[in-house]
């Protein structure tokens, strides 16, 4: 067990752990960990926005709600300046709608929104102190699953097991660089996206291991539209594939193996069912079309030859097949995911050290970590009362069909009428697609709290907004399952304006309502951060790791668990005995043909993987008009929208916009230079951004990064240019398939020109107008 000393105010974030230096009540620095051997830069950001420009300072409610003191013009919402109010003023509005709605259509009329970024603290976690205290009020409508990956966790259980299992579980990183021979990665190892950790990062190790795995010898293919989606460090071989084609490129890979014997028709026979109804898709039986290697080169855009050779040379090797996250969240996500799943089984190595099947490798910090997982205590939630709920990409459809039936994982549901919608944690004007569409949405219900700390644009397009703090400046414990690491995160500076923690606004709020001992239990900030941290020193005692007592550690900061390299191999005792370990499918074994999906009767997810031509993609109609394929993935600057305001954002932004990457081929034919503002824009929306040449991008692809905050240059259009650069105008709001209903952004497809007109200021890194009370 290490204690780290080091000068400064232990904290953390997702995105690493750091000292805080300060000087008269104000942050100066973050200093990285001593032990994080590549820190981040994006925490650097909060330096500067902690308390700058468009930090929320006091509560704020909209004008037209604040003059009706209630529901009235939801149409202004986005548009209407707000008034400064005092607390009491903030909670009693907010306290008297909560009420009203539950009172007059019960808590199935509340929306309760969250995400699970908000912060790395274990206590002041937006997510948990919002259901904690929704519970507690009656109940709400929740969402299940995640933006980032919704399709894997729907299809994943029923095909090899939770991707909860497959994330915890995945081969290490060790286990890759002493055994593996080949890592074919659909969708690449973007290390930018290993900067972040949900919890927290200690120390970030990623890219030491990916360059470990290059030095052993470990090859590497990247399949994806992005060259740096693989870093230099492992010299991977890019085959540009066009966005949305992984699965035909798969399935001509698998008829390769089927038509030269090279898969192993033994382990598919003892670990896997229905291999004999999926084959005859593949050979093209029903449909007189072979999913041949021919076939998915005139969908993919790649060689033939090089199909069939890259299976050759991973039926002939150690071969680890991976799947970004990126690459279900399109229309038809499941498929990439399953017929990975497919091929790997075909390839017979799953459960060998080095081989098989893995999702989400560099997704986040902590996958792959060697470290022993152990669980952190964290706060309660209590139990949800209200039964409705909607699929997480889908809050769109809620807001403006009310009623409407929508199909998911087997079942049919109905949209529920929202009357009030509370958020607190996260940005839907950064996540969700379709911003246009969502801001209509946005306009329904009769009621927008929010819990913010940045005039971003959710606090934008709320009616009562109460000023929440950062994890600078509270109290907290910061610990995950996925890195070796907890930290007590010290207050180090003083709440900024009339900021209060999520906790004490929801306590206030509580108080209103009448439940506030019950929300509480009695207990302060730090009573609450030592009970956890004291339940937590109970489990891992139980596993053998002692740590120290909470006011020693409070006192040290930063603890590295005992550092171990543990080797593990993802479904290593299922491979050794299947009988004994049973996969979690329905049928204990790997679902090549899956009963339970067949049965749910679903023309877009029968029960065997298959390509289905997405709704965009360059080999569309569509693309006569919108010729460029839009990949909006993870920033390297900031975590989704977390500080876009901050300096390590701005400083990547040209001419204050977001940048887009363009192949100079496809540059040229534009008329477009390096630095020019251009317009990229289809028919659901138009963004202006900053052009940057880049020959890491295949041609026919644009690459704009999600998260910068949507800034409409008319607030109150439908369908306002968005002068900031943010994609999610611009992408497609539908469903992955009736299965999940995830998110299908990098299904879209855009135009760009070059913007000649007068440049629109960027308003989004400056408060709206706030007034002051009569």
């Amino acid at each position: 067990m290490t204690i780290r000393h080091g000068s400064g105010v232990p904290t953390a974030a997702h995105w690493g752990t750091y000292r805080a230096e300060t000087k008269a009540g104000r942050l100066l620095a973050l200093h990285p960990y001593q032990g994080d051997p590549q820190p981040s830069a994006i925490g650097q950001g909060m330096v500067d926005s902690i308390d700058g420009p468009v930090r929320i300072r006091e509560p704020a409610v909209r004008r037209s709600f604040l003059e009706a003191r209630g529901p009235a013009g939801p149409e202004r919402r986005g548009a209407d300046p707000f008034v400064a109010v005092d607390w009491e003023t903030a909670l009693d509005l907010a306290a008297q709608e909560l009420r009203r709605v539950r009172d007059a259509h019960g808590n199935e009329a509340i929306f309760a929104g969250s995400y699970g970024w908000a912060s790395a603290g274990r206590f002041h976690h937006a997510q948990s102190q919002l259901h904690r205290f929704m519970n507690l009020f009656g109940g709400y409508v929740r969402s299940v699953n995640a933006y980032s990956y919704a399709a894997a966790e729907v299809i994943l259980p029923h095909v090899i097991g939770s991707l909860r299992q497959v994330t915890l579980e995945a081969t290490s990183w060790p286990v890759i660089a002493g055994h593996g021979e080949l890592v074919v990665m659909f969708g690449g190892w973007p290390s930018k996206n290993s900067q972040v950790n949900a919890g927290g990062v200690g120390a970030h190790t990623v890219g030491g291991w990916m360059a470990r795995c290059a030095r052993h010898g470990v090859r590497f293919v990247n399949l994806s539209p992005l060259r740096d989606d693989a870093d230099d460090d492992l010299a991977a071989r890019w085959l540009p594939l066009r966005p949305n084609s992984d699965v035909a490129v798969m399935l001509g890979i698998a008829h390769t193996l089927v038509d030269e014997g090279l898969h192993d028709r033994a382990f598919l026979d003892r670990y896997g069912v229905g291999f004999e109804r999926f084959l005859p898709y593949l050979l093209g039986t029903p449909d007189g079309q072979p999913k041949n290697a021919d076939w998915a080169a005139g969908i993919s855009g790649l060689d033939a030859d090089e199909i069939r050779a890259l299976a050759r040379e991973m039926a002939a090797h150690r071969t680890l097949v991976s799947v970004s996250w990126s690459v279900q969240r399109a229309d038809h996500g499941e498929q990439p995911y399953w017929m990975a799943v497919v091929l790997s089984a075909m390839l017979g190595q799953i459960g060998l050290p080095g081989g098989g099947f893995a999702a989400g490798l560099a997704a986040m910090n902590g996958v792959g970590n060697p470290a022993m997982q152990l669980k952190w205590a964290s706060l309660p939630q209590g139990r949800n009362a209200v039964a409705a709920f909607i699929p997480v990409a889908r809050i769109a459809d809620m807001l403006h069909s009310p009623g409407q039936s929508f199909d998911y994982d087997g079942g049919t549901y109905r949209y529920p009428h929202i009357r009030l919608v509370y958020w607190a944690g996260g940005n839907p004007f950064h996540h969700h697609q379709d911003l246009n569409r969502l801001k209509q949405a946005w306009r329904q219900p009769e009621t927008v709290i929010c819990n913010e700390i940045w005039w971003n644009a959710t606090a934008r397009h709320a009616d009562i907004v109460l000023p929440a703090t950062t994890s600078i400046e509270r109290n907290d414990l910061a610990c995950t399952t996925l890195d070796g690491h907890v930290t007590a995160m010290r207050q180090a500076v003083e709440k900024v304006g009339m900021a209060r923690d999520d906790y004490e606004i929801l306590s206030g709020l509580a108080g209103h309502l009448g439940f506030a001992e019950a929300f509480t239990e009695g207990r302060g900030e730090m009573d609450w951060i030592r009970h956890l941290y004291e339940v937590s020193r109970q489990q891992h005692a139980r596993h053998g790791i002692e740590l120290p007592a909470f006011d020693r550690f409070w006192e040290q900061g930063t603890v590295a668990l005992p550092e171990q390299s543990i080797e593990r191999v993802f479904l290593d005792s299922f491979r050794r005995d299947p009988e004994a370990h049973p996969l979690t499918t329905p049928s204990g074994r790997i679902e090549i043909f899956s009963e339970t999906i067949e049965s749910f009767g679903y023309e877009d997810c029968p029960g065997h993987p298959v390509w289905r031509e997405p709704a965009e993609w360059l080999g569309s109609g569509l693309a006569k008009r919108y010729p460029l394929h839009l990949i909006s993935n993870q920033p390297k600057t900031r975590l989704h929208s977390q500080l876009d305001d901050g300096a390590t954002s701005q400083a990547s932004k040209i001419r204050g916009r977001e940048p887009v990457r363009l192949n100079p081929g496809d540059a040229t034919a534009r008329e477009i230079c390096d630095g020019d503002v251009v317009r990229v824009y289809n028919g659901r929306g138009a963004c202006l951004a900053g052009a940057r040449l880049d020959a890491a991008v295949a041609p026919g692809v644009v690459q704009l990064a999600t998260g910068a905050w949507y800034d409409p240059q008319d607030p109150s259009a439908s369908d306002a240019l968005d002068v900031h650069g943010n994609p999610n105008v611009l992408t497609l709001d539908k469903g992955t398939s009736r299965l999940a209903q995830g998110p299908s952004a990098h299904s879209c497809l855009v135009e760009v020109e070059k913007f000649d007109g007068p440049l629109p200021p960027v308003r989004a890194v400056g408060p709206p107008e706030i007034q002051r009370p009569d």
